[in-house]
């Protein structure tokens, strides 16, 4: 069967389930497999709990007509993703990035819901079964789409690209992270100008460029095909770009920009500056905040509109969040780690002013052969800190050398901290997702 022939099903029956737990009466249920599961096996189910179809890619679970038997079912989920959104006519962002891109997709989704009906990634569905399934969300009230896509592997956004089609795109950095799965940086720097080749392939292809950042530059050429929006924090370019200035940080960001000065030259304009104050903790962000401002130029949202969007916006999923607690203050970032990021998190946590200052930090993941030089990098950063505590959690930093204290898990240091609870500091709070240092800021 065809994709034409799929989507012409899916239209009849518009939900598409790949959880046997979750069946809603005459869905379609798609068997996709996992490391540790094969939903073949559920297709039977399914059917019985409510799905009118079931999708499978083993002959052996097929027992009538209900069953559809495709080649290959991960695939054919990203065909009906893509079909479904080549029915509307409507720009889409393709976010990715090392670090801050689902930071970037909340701020530009917020700025441009100032105007527009936005469908946005929800959480961190960006994988290959996140993308498909944001597609899948697409109705005819939505105006614009914003598409976050991450990547692990050579191939990875090549992938998500050819199925979200996005019209422009972000790549908001690239840092040395998924090493294990990349091979090397320059396999993580090819990785993420996949966004860019694919929009290449189109007459109206538009990137917003990180003009501070030389590899993305690099990824770009003289003759270029792709239309570019550049930002940049660097006053020698804000003849040319969006720019942006960091005011202060204490601890939220306060920044301000403004349009490229040949544009504001040319038009007659105001060069005065915009200046805003963010719930953002972290200097780094400006350059999420200035993607988002660039996004929000290009689409006709009004200055005052960007403004309001970016002052209101607060972090709420463990990302640059400031939490005051009954006994210190906690700056959370525990959802993700890479070299880059740590360093990014404790550069600007060494600028903080506070009286006392604690780090809590966990292994940073998938650095391959990399792993020990990266984690020993960040210790000797720390000791160039003025610190009254440092706390290392996980293997990686046990190998490391240093003076500082070592606990093999989140389950240790929670133990730790019924005993002897630090009061009064200023804690930053640094580590990969599956550490599980989310669980500390309740103790603390």
């Amino acid at each position: 069967m065809d994709i034409k022939e799929l989507y012409k099903l899916y239209q009849q029956h518009p939900t598409i389930t790949t959880d046997s737990r979750d069946c809603p009466q005459g869905s379609i249920f798609l068997a996709l497999k996992g490391d540790n599961f094969d939903g073949n096996k559920f297709a039977a189910q399914a059917l019985e709990k409510g799905c009118a179809l079931a999708i499978v890619d083993e002959k052996e679970y097929v027992a009538d007509d209900r069953y559809i038997l495709v080649d290959n079912c991960l695939q054919t989920y990203k065909d009906i993703a893509r079909e479904h959104r080549r029915q509307f006519q409507i720009p889409v962002i393709g976010i990715t990035g090392t670090n801050g891109k689902t930071t970037t997709k909340e701020l530009v989704k917020a700025v441009l819901s100032e105007k527009y009906n936005v469908l946005a990634t929800e959480g961190n569905f960006n994988n290959d079964v996140g993308v498909p399934k944001t597609l899948l969300r697409l109705n005819k009230e939505h105006e614009i789409a914003i598409i976050e896509m991450g990547a692990s592997h050579p191939g990875d956004i090549k992938t998500l690209a050819e199925t979200a089609e996005p019209t422009c795109g972000i790549i908001t950095n690239v840092g040395r992270a998924h090493l294990q799965g990349f091979g090397s940086f320059e396999g993580v720097i090819k990785t993420k100008g996949e966004l860019y080749d694919y929009l290449r392939t189109r007459e109206d292809g538009l990137v917003f460029l990180n003009a501070d950042n030389d590899y993305l530059c690099d990824l770009l050429s003289e003759d270029d095909s792709l239309w570019v929006t550049p930002y940049s924090t660097d006053v020698e370019k804000q003849y040319e770009c969006i720019s942006g200035e960091v005011i202060e940080c204490s601890p939220f960001l306060k920044f301000r920009w403004r349009k490229p000065l040949m544009e504001l030259e040319e038009t007659g304009a105001s060069t005065k500056w915009h200046k805003i104050q963010t719930h953002l903790v972290g200097a780094y962000n400006i350059d999420n905040l200035l993607a988002a401002v660039a996004v929000g130029i290009n689409f006709e949202v009004d200055r005052k509109q960007i403004c309001h969007a970016l002052e209101n916006y607060v972090p709420t999923n463990n990302r640059s969040q400031l939490v005051q607690t009954e006994h210190n203050r906690l700056i959370v970032d525990a959802y993700n780690a890479n070299p880059s990021s740590m360093a990014a998190a404790l550069q600007n946590f060494m600028l903080m002013e506070a009286k006392h200052k604690m780090v809590i930090l966990a292994d940073m993941l998938e650095l391959g052969e990399c792993s020990g030089e990266e984690h020993q990098a960040i210790v000797d950063m720390l000791g160039e800190m003025q610190l009254d505590q440092v706390w290392l959690v996980g293997g990686e930093f046990a190998k490391t050398t240093g003076h500082y204290r070592h606990f093999a898990n989140v389950e240790e240091v929670k133990k730790a901290l019924a005993d002897e609870r630090p009061e009064g500091y200023t804690i930053l709070i640094k580590g990969s997702n599956s550490n599980r240092l989310y669980q500390l800021p309740e103790l603390l």
